[in-house]
């Protein structure tokens, strides 16, 4: 930030609801609620009065909801990003899976149990940790009013950031991972893959249960290759995109001369089920140089010791730049470790991947 405090406007139909948020924000250090909404209508108009940096946004509003509120922002070419407040109900699921891949920051649930207490405490916690990671944003893309940094890229990143010649030895499989801004950033790189697409695909997005299911249905909606949850036993086949289940760790291993997903309740790793490390660890030892890591959008470091594992094993590891991630903490992680092959715009992912499975190169998409 450029020392001013964030600024943030509350929408929600609740009245108790809002005011819940709003003493909460006030604890976070650096955060000023600018304002209220008890509607979908009012909140554009108070956008436009109050130039907020962040929202926190009611998914269910009568009217005009939390999604209608992010496609009149993106028609407004707003700055203003939204966090979602959604209820852990399979509609809501829905509803806020639809929300982030409209471009939507981040989401928390609103806390419902009988402990007010409980409720409030949890709330502060959830919100700390989205505006803290809304922080690492670029400039550009939280509303900074100070000048956007030329580059967040590391010297080695962009050195390696040109692509590699015809004949790259092909790949057998690709594993990606991430975590806050991903959905979007998935809804780019699936779409862009032809549906014949020569290898299987697993996914680790951070995102709880049901979640992930229905960002599994709105992807495979969009894409020619199938996108589907993952789930125990099933068999990993070439054209098939499969995200972990949320709440569980996915890996592949060998059953009877098959490849197939194994779902577990193992511990978390770096405070994350499913951990893009578990997945890219499993994969890299069934896969060996055969394998592709994709490392994306999201805050913190999971997927580091995975690359890490990865390149042991004589694989490859392509990183996503700094200029479209919501945060660059993941990818910015694995390059810093000088474990990236290939930095590429999120545009450019498809295209690389396509290049590196098939071992020829295609023509860039524009």
């Amino acid at each position: 930030m450029s020392g001013r405090p964030l600024r943030l406007l509350v929408i929600d139909d609740s009245a108790l609801y809002r005011q819940l948020v709003r003493n909460t924000l006030r604890e976070i250090p650096g955060v000023e609620v600018v304002g209220m909404a008890k509607s979908g209508q009012e909140a554009i108009t108070l956008i436009d009065e109050l130039d907020p940096d962040l929202l926190t946004l009611d998914v269910q509003m009568p009217l005009v909801n939390g999604i209608e509120v992010l496609r009149i922002l993106k028609t407004k070419r707003s700055r203003a990003r939204a966090i979602m407040l959604s209820s852990l109900t399979a509609n809501g699921a829905q509803i806020t899976t639809d929300a982030l891949l409209e471009g939507a920051f981040d989401f928390i649930h609103k806390p419902n149990s009988a402990d007010a207490a409980a409720n409030r405490k949890l709330l502060l916690s959830e919100l700390a940790e989205k505006i803290a990671a809304f922080r690492l944003t670029p400039a550009d893309r939280r509303g900074d009013r100070a000048a956007v940094p030329p580059t967040m890229r590391s010297p080695h990143a962009i050195m390696s950031a040109a692509p590699s010649g015809a004949g790259a030895p092909s790949s057998d499989a690709v594993v990606i991972g991430t975590s806050t801004g991903g959905p979007v950033a998935l809804s780019e790189v699936l779409p862009a893959l032809p549906g014949d697409f020569p290898a299987p695909i697993l996914i680790v997005q951070h995102m709880p249960p049901q979640y992930t299911q229905s960002l599994a249905n709105r992807l495979n909606e969009r894409s020619e290759i199938e996108v589907v949850e993952g789930a125990e036993g099933m068999e990993v086949a070439a054209g098939f995109a499969y995200i972990a289940p949320g709440g569980r760790h996915m890996k592949v291993e060998r059953r009877g001369g098959r490849i197939v997903i194994g779902v577990t309740l193992d511990p978390p790793e770096n405070s994350c089920r499913p951990a893009v490390d578990y997945l890219f660890r499993s994969a890299a030892d069934i896969y060996g140089s055969k394998l592709i890591g994709v490392v994306m959008t999201g805050m913190g470091r999971d997927g580091t010791e995975g690359c890490r594992a990865i390149k042991q094993r004589g694989g490859r590891v392509i990183t996503q730049d700094a200029d479209g991630c919501a945060v660059f903490g993941m990818p910015k992680a694995v390059v810093d470790e000088r474990l990236s092959d290939e930095t590429l715009p999120l545009h450019r992912i498809a295209e690389g991947l396509t290049r590196h499975v098939s071992g020829r190169r295609t023509a860039p998409n524009s």
